[in-house]
């Protein structure tokens, strides 16, 4: 059996410390018989298990840390422990070094009883510790646990007792910080899991009761009383509320929902009574997807994380080596003195523990993540979330990401002395069949002036990029672009008219050409409204450094640059074909390496994925948009964009500087060994501060909003 066709099973995991020991422990599962393959997700506590297997053993698998497991869709009650409880050991440890230290301070011939005291300070603070160092010091496998082993155990051979019992309680504390920071940055996710109630009023027959959200069904009615928030995505199909939608979109202003509009799960009912038909199942609405993707991207590994892992694997062995070759050669070589040679042998390893480094990165990528989906914006990954740091240029999709995507008729033009009226209804009856947003507009228009459709419409083809045509009542009609009547040289393309369609185009309007084989017979002209946030937010991606902005669209020139003077982009590039954009998106990337292409997911799929990063717009609406796009901006808002740009660059300036306070500190500890500065007090307090340091600047990336 390969993994493909074993059986996967998700597990939430309770009880990890530390990145390593979910290492660890990911190695020992897939030692486990009947298991083909696992993963463990350290960002969000989970473990994938592919072939069969049971919780016990799972459990045994993870007895070195005492994991507990539970499947991802049993209800976890965190139990939280009283702080004694959890930390009696550090605490009776604490107690004891600082016994011993007083009694070494103010009583003679007290060498005996005060190490005495630092021994058992040692053995009760570090026992975990050295369960975990031995084994992996027996396996030849070297890791923080094993450094800080040796250290303490020599520590003690040479006599320095307290400062060993000082290593123990200042590791203890520092695990507990990583502990710590992980389960901050991890809230964010539960926050969205605790967003949908559990339960839901639903009606099946005359009969209303509650039902868990496990057992509703598609097609249920799912009725929603003021003040409720929504168990489930769906359709109202009766009255109408306002909505609020900030735990899916980020946006606190509530949306105003009647008939057929698509609510979602965990948003708030504020006003109205609702009655929604249930529209997904609970595993498939819209915030599971957000909190499932989430903890897909926290797992993901980003560049600067794979090469802090690389690092570490070839470090840790590495500083043992320098640390023995710190013990052995001055005496050997040198007539240093064994004692003291030692001493700093077991520093160097103190402060050498690769605590600060590892935990550097992760920590940061999975704040910054959590903090972007309370936000409103999904990021996929830890590789998409600095690739948009490092964002040069950005091209946008016209219609519906610069402009509000909903067109209206503005201008019905007959050529001819032909009713006006009868000419909409045919251009509406042929648009009926395309999905473009311009038809609808046509098709609107015709419903609002309650223009006959009734015709008979056969042979509907779609002419890629230029318009359709079709047989309405037995004859041929052409409705699409200016171009592609030209190419059809039609008999009635005078100087009058072009200058009438180039007068319409240069007040922004695209203009939709009927007619048929031979004439023009309408103009219809329709006009995008531009988002009040367009031009802002092309101002702010200018202010904070991005050096090109694009507008792509398929519409003619002089409407793109209509609309783009508006708006304030940089370039413009009209009349594309979908081919086009990708084409365009590849030589963008090579002219200026990090390219993002904002659209919505549907039509821009070939240029989002060709762009480093693909940005769907209203990822709240489309599920095309959730699996498509690098990052999706939940509330069909623009202004979410400088913001999640601000959070990239913020989070890779963030994992440099601890990068690099992290390795900075252990080299100004190998400079203080040449002439024997090292002690072990400082080396304690390297390592905890830099550990310290590098955790509450991670947790700095909590605080930054969208402003």
């Amino acid at each position: 059996m390969d993994k493909e066709t074993a059986e996967k099973n998700i597990y939430r995991v309770q009880g990890f410390t530390c990145a390593n020991c979910a290492a660890t422990f990911e190695k020992n599962v897939k030692n486990l018989d009947g298991v083909e393959d696992a993963h463990v997700n350290f960002g969000a506590s989970k473990l994938t298990v592919h072939g069969k297997t049971s919780i016990e053993d799972l459990e045994k698998a993870g007895a070195f840390e005492n994991l507990k497991l539970t499947h991802e869709k049993d209800k976890v009650v965190v139990s939280k422990q009283p702080f004694w409880n959890e930390h009696w050991n550090v605490l009776v440890s604490v107690l004891l070094l600082a016994v011993g230290f007083i009694w070494s301070k103010n009583v003679n011939d007290s060498e005996l009883i005060s190490s005495i005291l630092y021994a058992g300070s040692i053995i009760i603070g570090g026992y975990n510790l050295f369960i975990k160092g031995l084994k992996n010091l027996l396996r030849l496998q070297f890791d923080m646990n094993t450094l800080m082993t040796i250290a303490i155990i020599g520590a003690a051979a040479i006599g320095e007792w307290g400062e060993g019992a000082t290593v123990v309680i200042l590791f203890a504390i520092s695990e507990a910080l990583e502990r710590y920071s992980m389960e901050r940055a991890r809230q964010s996710i539960r926050s969205l899991m605790d967003i949908a109630p559990k339960e839901a009023l639903i009606r099946r027959g005359s009969t209303e009761l509650m039902v868990n959200v496990d057992d509703i069904q598609i097609d249920d009615i799912m009725i929603v009383k003021p003040g409720q928030k929504l168990a489930m995505d769906g359709v109202v199909i009766k009255g109408t509320s306002t909505i609020n939608q900030a735990a899916i979109t980020g946006e606190s202003v509530p949306m105003i929902k009647n008939m057929n509009d698509e609510v979602f799960a965990g948003t708030l009912n504020e006003e109205g009574l609702l009655e929604v038909k249930v529209t997904k199942r609970v595993e498939d609405t819209t915030i599971s997807k957000i909190i499932h993707l989430v903890e897909e991207a926290q797992a993901e590994r980003a560049p600067s994380q794979a090469f802090v892992d690389k690092f570490a694997k070839y470090y840790t062995p590495a500083i043992m080596i320098i640390a023995l070759g710190t013990v052995l050669i001055p005496p050997l070589f040198f007539n240093g003195e064994w004692e003291k040679w030692i001493y700093e042998g077991l520093a160097l390893l103190v402060v050498g523990c690769p605590c600060a480094l590892v935990i550097s990165t992760p920590i940061s990528i999975v704040t910054a993540i959590g903090n972007a989906a309370k936000n409103g914006v999904l990021i996929k990954g830890g590789i998409h979330l600095e690739e948009a740091g490092r964002l040069t240029a950005i091209a946008f999709d016209k219609t519906g990401t610069l402009t509000k995507g909903s067109p209206e008729v503005t201008d019905i033009i007959a050529v001819r002395d032909e009713d006006a009226d009868e000419l909409l209804g045919i251009a509406a009856v042929i648009e009926k069949g395309s999905q473009h947003p311009l038809a609808s507009a046509i098709v609107r228009k015709a419903e609002q002036q309650h223009v006959s459709m009734e015709h008979v419409i056969n042979e509907f083809q779609s002419i890629t990029g230029k318009g359709v045509k079709a047989k309405v009542n037995g004859e041929l009609y052409y409705i699409g672009s200016p171009k592609m009547f030209s190419e059809l040289q039609v008999t009635n393309l005078t100087l009058e008219l072009s200058s009438s369609i180039e007068k319409l185009q240069t007040d922004g309007k695209t203009v939709i050409v009927l007619g048929n084989e031979h004439q023009i017979l309408a103009l219809i002209a329709v006009a995008d409204e531009i988002r009040h946030s367009s031009k802002n937010v092309i101002q702010k991606l200018h202010e904070i450094g991005i050096k090109k902005t694009i507008m792509l669209t398929g519409d003619n020139q002089a409407t793109a640059e209509s609309i783009s003077k508006q708006v304030g982009v940089a370039e413009v590039k009209a009349e594309l074909m979908p081919e086009d954009k990708l084409n365009y998106i590849k030589q963008l990337r090579q002219e200026y390496g990090n390219v993002a292409m904002v659209g919505d997911g549907v039509n821009d799929a070939p240029a989002l994925a060709a762009a480093t990063v693909g940005i769907a717009m209203g990822g709240a609406g489309t599920d095309t948009a959730l699996e498509t796009a690098d990052v999706a901006l939940m509330a069909d808002d623009l202004n979410k964009l400088p913001y999640t740009i601000s959070l990239s660059r913020k989070t890779l300036s963030i994992i440099k500087q601890n990068i690099t306070f992290s390795l900075a500190i252990k080299l100004v500890a190998l400079v203080l060994i040449v002439p024997g500065w090292l002690t072990l007090w400082i080396a304690i307090f390297a390592d905890m501060g830099a550990t310290l340091i590098v955790t509450l600047n991670s947790l700095r990336l909590l605080r930054v909003q969208n402003k």
